[in-house]
């Protein structure tokens, strides 16, 4: 057993004075001593925290203390160490960003796709009327994806909606939607019966759960993640690279962000690659004069930004 473990999770449930609430569960945190990165909203929270086996049992312990969150399902990863250097938690307007706010067109809690467990997932996901589709964005599923899944090119999944219409084509189809932890597939697979779509699903846990339940079975290539892990082995069965290397196309699994904080393009780069270009993506972005210096990680830590009552920051 390792020392740490690292938690994934969310729950749709309104929150009476989710600005209040935001700056109460980051005193929480850390006083706890917790590092992650955490989202309250009106309409519920979404995190990712990491700490002592002991520390995310009592994290775990207060959330369920807390009627609103019953439902939270939390995805438990054994780390090395924690996931995450410092504590954020912030107030925003949705828990994961897709511009769907009007919770009387869009609402999680009462109208979403039909959750597949892994397993059911596992069986129904090759059948000839199902079509597989990844509600995330291109950074994310150019690391891995189910085989034969529908990606959508977007860059975040605010720009999912506009991408509805590429769908019809399927609306005859089972669509089985899926995602990193689960919470994108609620909005997601709600706005496509919204649209019309009539056969809806969507992974429960999404492709972490998937990854400990059904041992990852056809997901090629690795999991990302939003913790300085950046990507996380899934496929336990039948396991494939898929990522290539932005500079020279070699497989590669290592994601990094461009030396160039200017540009700070998300993208995989093989080890060679990184220490011929600097970190870099480009030529133009190696000759820059605010060029960030290259350890061969690519990860750079965030300048702080003054804190707020909308931007709760723990240094």
């Amino acid at each position: 057993m390792k020392a740490y473990q690292t938690l994934l999770y969310y729950c749709y449930s309104h929150i009476e004075d989710a600005e209040q609430y935001a700056a109460d569960h980051l005193k929480f945190c850390k006083d706890l001593g917790l590092t992650g990165r955490i989202i309250i909203a009106d309409e519920g929270l979404n995190g990712t925290v990491s700490g002592t086996i002991e520390q995310c049992k009592q994290y775990m312990d207060y959330i369920y203390a807390d009627g609103r969150f019953n439902a939270t399902e939390f995805k438990i990863d054994e780390v090395d160490t924690p996931s995450f250097m410092k504590m954020h938690c912030r107030y925003k307007a949705e828990i994961v960003h897709s511009g769907l706010r009007d919770p009387n067109i869009i609402n999680p809690t009462k109208k979403t796709g039909k959750h597949l467990e892994p397993v059911e997932f596992m069986e129904m996901k090759d059948r000839d009327d199902v079509v597989i589709l990844d509600v995330r964005s291109n950074y994310e599923h150019k690391m891995g994806k189910f085989k034969n899944a529908i990606t959508l090119d977007i860059d975040n999944f605010r720009d999912f909606p506009a991408m509805i219409n590429q769908l019809a084509q399927y609306k005859d189809k089972k669509i089985l939607t899926y995602c990193t932890g689960g919470i994108k597939c609620e909005k997601a697979s709600a706005l496509l019966l919204h649209e019309g779509f009539q056969d809806v699903y969507q992974l429960h846990g999404g492709i972490i759960k998937y990854g400990k339940e059904a041992g990852g079975k056809d997901f090629d290539g690795k999991c990302y993640v939003f913790d300085n892990r950046i990507a996380v082995d899934v496929n336990s069965v039948n396991p494939e690279v898929v990522s290539v290397c932005y500079n020279c196309g070699t497989k590669t699994t290592k994601m990094i962000n461009c030396a160039n904080p200017e540009c700070n393009e998300h993208f995989t780069q093989c080890e060679e690659c990184g220490w011929k270009m600097d970190g870099c993506c480009s030529d133009v972005c190696k000759e820059h004069p605010r060029k960030r210096p290259y350890d061969g990680t690519g990860y750079y830590v965030k300048v702080p930004m003054p804190v707020n009552k909308k931007d709760i920051t723990l240094a």
